[in-house]
């Protein structure tokens, strides 16, 4: 049996990018290039492209004046989940529209002109669809696509890249039902290879490399075809949602529900005694 190989290298070659650029045409400008020199870059049916969302939001025009981000963020926020001050500010964790946990919104002011913020992809996977279908077109191979953002996690210091767009791979891998190496059932093991594979691309991709694509290649068995689950039902909602809100505002929220049930309860003893 081959032992299972992975290989992620970072795509050179791409030019800063603007409001209006065709990715399918820079990408694939790109790619040509690195193929050009080392036929092993050419890429594969199987690959997976991992494109950083900065790309796709510049490309997309979603470039605000920095003076107007708090209310860009206001604009792309559904709901806070947690809120702190510091020194510089508030710091705001809150669900966007495009249904993810961020800070800010995921408006970022990194690697883009002074005085400039950038929100994210108005629709990740439809914009991974669109890029998938023209690279596939373009270059004639089946590939896959994720677009990744960076955001921190609840238990554990630091950021790390996560998809937030994705086209034409199977996103997670279901091993419910199957048993580990000891022969034991697996009962809730649901591997996101999807947020895995961001990840394993932001080690070449970087975020001072001016590096904004990585391949992929040796997880073809997750190539699928274009009509497939987008990124965003990755998002646990609903009663799935089990830390809906940030501690210090459950606390609140806790704290409010139960006076408001403590003043229910005196005004219906008083009205009680009253009848009586």
């Amino acid at each position: 049996m081959m032992t299972p190989r992975l290989t992620v290298w970072g795509l050179e070659g791409i030019p800063e990018i603007v409001a209006g650029d065709d990715l399918v045409v820079r990408i694939g400008e790109a790619v040509d290039a690195a193929a050009h020199n080392d036929p092993d870059a050419a890429l594969r049916d199987g690959d997976i492209l991992v494109v950083t969302s900065k790309i796709v939001s510049k490309s997309e025009g979603m470039q605000v004046p920095a003076s107007e981000r708090e209310k860009a963020i206001a604009d792309d926020t559904v709901r806070i989940v947690a809120e702190r001050v510091h020194p510089g500010g508030v710091m705001k964790i809150v669900e966007t529209r495009q249904g993810l946990i961020m800070a800010a919104a995921g408006i970022d002011m990194s690697n883009v002109p002074e005085g400039v913020a950038l929100r994210l992809p108005e629709d990740p996977d439809r914009s991974a669809r669109a890029l998938c279908a023209g690279l596939r077109q373009r270059l004639g191979v089946d590939i896959g696509v994720i677009i990744t953002d960076t955001i921190g996690r609840a238990w554990r210091v630091g950021q790390t890249d996560q998809a937030i767009g994705a086209a034409g791979l199977q996103l997670t891998d279901d091993l419910r039902g199957a048993n580990d190496a000891n022969g034991r059932p697996l009962h809730v093991t649901v591997a996101v290879v999807a947020d895995e594979i961001a990840g394993a691309a932001d080690l070449v991709k970087g975020k001072t490399s001016g590096i904004p694509v990585a391949v992929v290649r040796g997880l073809g068995r997750l190539v699928r075809d274009l009509d497939g689950s987008g990124a965003r039902t990755l998002a646990r909602v609903g009663d799935d949602d089990m830390f809906r809100f940030g501690s210090a505002e459950a606390y609140r929220l806790g704290y409010e529900a139960a006076m408001a049930e403590l003043g229910e309860g005196r005004i219906a003893a008083s009205t009680k005694q009253r009848q009586d």
